[in-house]
């Protein structure tokens, strides 16, 4: 017996076909936005390494989330940029610091009608630029910055943000996070994991953004590059603290250690298209060599379709309006 030709062009060949056997899809609530704001801005300051964003006063953050809200996304990360930095990051601690007051204000502004995450992490506060409080030898001391953790959890809590996100990469931190959370009455409170954050090349623009005193590198807690079966190990860790999402970041030049932490765990599997991801799809852009929204549509694609189930992106706001 023979068979009819085998044509899987049938299936391509108009804009309704392709979309009724779309396999993977992106909606508006995968997205995250990450945002910025600074501390003592009168008006939003543009970053230069960031086309189309911006480091926000509290009154434009505001409008912005609810632009955000407006436009469907699924969620906003929140950072904070402090006037002024010290040694031990008390600024992330301080409930009247700028990170804490800026969760404060864009709950009051959008309450639960999105998902409000905050970074919890030392470097936008410390003047060392570093995740944690430094040792006698200048090294990042793992269990002294759990500590710190545990405090800034709390007081973001008592902000109302609805996610943390400890991205800091030291041992035991989800464990500390949750614990604390929960004895201070805040065990609703969720727990997004930067559970493997790479030692990466990609994030240069972001430090433009938080205005990152680093001196150095951030490769004794951080993730090295070349590895994979580590990465699993540290997501392992996580679910077992107590994460409820666990997150890979960068997310396109790890695609494949996105895809193996989707089959290895049953939680929500997040991640962050970085800023240096989103710069130079803005250059090739604006030099004409690339078609933006394309380009914005089929990255955020290749990451869902590695199995990220919430992306954050500086795009989310675009892509969001796109997808509509």
């Amino acid at each position: 017996m023979s068979y009819p030709e085998v044509r899987p062009r049938r299936l391509r060949r108009t804009a309704a076909l392709r979309r009724l056997i779309e396999e993977t899809r992106v909606a508006p609530a995968d997205l995250v936005l990450p945002m910025f704001v600074k501390e003592g801005l009168t008006e939003p300051r543009p970053i230069a390494s960031l086309p189309g964003v911006v480091q926000h006063t509290r009154e434009s953050l505001r409008k912005a989330a609810a632009e955000a809200v407006e436009a469907g996304v699924g969620g906003l990360m929140l950072f904070g940029v402090p006037a002024k930095r010290d040694e031990v990051g008390s600024g992330g601690v301080d409930p009247a610091g700028i990170l804490n007051a800026a969760i404060r204000d864009v709950i009051a502004e959008v309450g639960d009608s999105t998902v409000v995450m905050s970074d919890l992490c030392l470097d936008e506060f410390t003047s060392h630029g570093h995740c944690g409080v430094l040792a006698a030898d200048g090294s990042v001391a793992n269990d002294a910055t759990l500590v710190a953790y545990g405090e800034m959890a709390i007081a973001q809590a008592t902000a109302g943000v609805h996610v943390v996100g400890p991205s800091g990469m030291m041992d035991g931190q989800v464990g500390v996070v949750r614990r604390a959370l929960d004895a201070a009455g805040f065990s609703d409170v969720s727990i997004l994991a930067y559970a493997a954050k790479y030692a990466s090349a990609f994030y240069g623009p972001f430090r433009d953004a938080v205005e990152s005193a680093l001196v150095g590198d951030r490769r004794t807690y951080q993730q090295d590059p070349p590895n994979l079966r580590e990465a699993l190990r540290e997501v392992a860790l996580d679910v077992a603290e107590g994460a409820d999402i666990v997150m890979v970041k960068p997310a396109l030049p790890y695609l494949d250690v996105l895809a193996a932490v989707r089959s290895a765990v049953d939680v929500p599997v997040a991640a962050y298209q970085v800023s240096g991801e989103y710069a130079m799809v803005e250059a090739a852009a604006a030099n004409g060599w690339l078609d933006r929204r394309r380009v914005v549509l089929e990255t955020l694609t290749a990451i869902r379709r590695a199995g990220a189930q919430v992306i954050l992106t500086y795009w989310a706001v675009d892509a969001a309006r796109l997808l509509r």
